[in-house]
């Protein structure tokens, strides 16, 4: 088969012409190494892995394992999904057992601005359509356990302010006297829906609810997507659904799932969820597609249990992780490698020309706008300039104990001298370098990078966490803000400072990894701040607690729970073709 023409066609045309000649999941599934009775069919091109047969026969993972993360990104992103994609598929084109494992995207992006995640050109996870409107239901089960543990909230407000206690007793229900002020949970949606950031409920009479402020998050800014990620296996996801704290009653005491009495029934949603979704690459490799928390708020990584799978059946397995090495790279090693007992064989960087000269003071990269022409014209001081951002993140790595391998992931418009400059600064910081040409040429186009990462699991490694859980919160969070991001110190404002007084009261809470929350645009907190920003300090404006999911979120800057619908949308562009029910237009 003749491959298409990256250049001339859009994502979802490649993707049509590429879906022709798929295997069948079994094929994809057998050439993996899964028994029959491991996989459920969902289709001719997608199946559910059953893990808990696959890891009682393969108790102990075999594979190389590597991350792909990148420095911090422009608003358009900068390919880390599709080199994912395309070095599994150069690792394939060298005649390698592997394996990938990326996020599922949510129709928040897909329909937004950012696209489906699937990868781009010849470097896909297909088939495309199923990939990016739903693919097996598994965030509508979480939309449906989240919100459940809202009904489940605002009935048993209602029932108590109606009903005294002689009666509540009757219903076997205590008092939980929780306070309509410190509601810490939302209502979800998987859509980018603005308007519903901050909505008041309960209006009407006594039996219409408890009339309150509340509001909407994306789905896959809930808890319940973030304990997904991170769940080992069903009895964890059981007892991690029972720890989500979805308010704060009257004397400031935490009240959870479990004191509703409804962790078990969101349970139940999240059964069939828990399973990983296997797909197959552009060229033919196994593809797990599971789990998509924030990466701004949340871990931000595909699920523990897809790794724990491919490490298993794979020579090599590669996995994503959210945003650049000060977000995503940061919580997959301190805290989804802790929940998983993996450490990675090779860590590979993610960086574009384009990034670069934003970082080295190019004109702001706005979504729904035109790039500036800087951004396709030969720009060498600009590219050079932006490198100190590369080292930032190369020297994050290697504080983990790991060499990276820096990725320029190639675009038509780069240079041979403004490559030679990424080049030198990559090396010169004690860095792997290869260039990837994957979205023209798909596994053959990364061969380069397929081989350097193969040299780069041989080497000596000494991985380590950046603080030992028992360490105060506070000296974690200062030894987070300073070794990686290059702050200078940490600033809490009065209500930040008394809760992580109460904090650190509480052994067992004081004791959960640090989940940031920050921006993804800047090593700061600032998303103006590009480049690598000296002199400053992070500010932290509030601390969440996420009991289930297992970590504290300090919270620097202003993030957005539920993002906005651009005026520019890509449902615009997303249609049907009648005659054969085709799906068209998704990028």
């Amino acid at each position: 088969m003749k491959k298409p023409d990256p250049v001339k066609l859009a994502d979802w045309q490649i993707a049509a012409a590429l879906e022709s000649a798929l295997k069948p999941i079994t094929q994809v599934a057998r050439e993996f190494g899964l028994a029959e009775r491991e996989i459920i069919l969902m289709g001719p091109h997608v199946a559910k892995i059953d893990p808990v047969p696959l890891l009682d026969r393969l108790p102990r993972p075999r594979g190389r394992y590597v991350d792909v993360t990148a420095i911090n990104p422009t608003p358009f992103g900068e390919g880390k999904t599709t080199t994912t994609l395309g070095l599994v598929q150069g690792l394939g084109a060298g005649g390698l057992s592997v394996s990938g494992a990326i996020r599922q995207p949510s129709s928040g992006p897909t329909f937004n601005l950012k696209g489906s995640a699937a990868g781009g050109g010849l470097s896909q996870c297909l088939p495309l359509a199923p990939f990016s409107l739903g693919l097996t239901g598994d965030i509508d089960c979480v939309t449906n356990a989240n919100n459940l543990a809202m009904v489940a909230l605002t009935a048993r407000m209602q029932h108590e302010r109606n009903y005294d206690d002689a009666r509540l007793a009757r219903t076997r229900m205590r008092r939980l006297d929780i306070d309509p002020a410190r509601v810490q949970m939302r209502w979800a949606m998987d859509f980018c829906a603005q308007a519903l950031r901050s909505v008041m409920i309960g209006r009407g009479g006594a039996l219409d609810g408890f009339e309150m402020e509340s509001g909407f998050y994306i789905s896959v800014a809930s808890e319940v997507m973030a304990i997904l990620a991170v769940a080992r296996d069903l009895a964890d996801l059981r007892a991690r659904m029972g720890r989500i704290v979805v308010a704060l009653d009257k004397s400031g005491r935490p009240v959870t799932t479990a004191d509703l009495e409804v962790d078990g029934a969101m349970t139940a949603w999240m059964v069939r969820a828990l399973q990983p979704n296997l797909m197959q690459s552009a060229e033919g490799q196994p593809m797990l597609v599971h789990a998509g928390p924030f990466a701004n708020l949340a871990v931000g990584q595909s699920s523990v249990i897809a790794d724990l799978v491919g490490t298993r059946l794979a020579d090599y397995h590669v996995t994503e992780s959210g945003f650049g090495a000060d977000i995503g790279y940061e919580k997959f090693w301190n805290i989804k490698c802790r929940a998983s007992g993996l450490t990675p064989d090779a860590v590979v960087l993610v960086a574009t020309i384009r990034a670069l000269k934003l970082h080295g003071g190019g004109p702001a990269v706005k979504p729904g706008q035109p790039l500036d022409a800087v951004y396709t014209r030969e720009q060498v001081g600009l590219v050079e300039a932006g490198c100190e951002n590369l080292r930032a993140h190369i020297e994050i790595i290697q504080r983990s104990g790991i060499r990276p391998v820096v990725c320029l992931n190639a675009f038509g418009s780069d240079t041979p001298a403004e490559r030679q400059v990424v080049r030198r600064a990559a090396e010169g910081a004690g860095a792997r370098f290869a260039v990837s040409d994957h979205w023209l040429k798909g596994g053959e186009g990364a061969r380069e990078l397929a081989e350097a990462v193969v040299e780069a699991c041989r080497d000596p490694h000494a991985f380590a966490f950046l603080s030992p859980l028992d360490e105060p919160l506070s000296r974690r969070i200062e030894t987070l803000a300073r070794e990686i991001y290059g702050a200078d110190g940490v600033d809490y404002t009065v209500a930040a400072q008394e809760r992580l007084a109460g904090l650190e009261k509480d052994p067992a809470t004081a004791a959960l990894p640090i989940c940031m929350a920050k921006t993804q645009y800047s090593l700061s907190h600032d998303p103006a701040r590009v480049g690598r920003p000296r002199g400053w300090r992070l500010p932290i404006r509030d601390f969440l607690v996420y009991g289930g999911a297992g970590w504290i979120v300090p919270v620097a800057g202003d993030i957005k729970l539920m993002p906005g619908t651009t005026s520019d949308p890509n449902f615009r562009r997303i249609a049907v073709d009648t005659s054969t029910g085709a799906v068209m237009g998704i990028n």
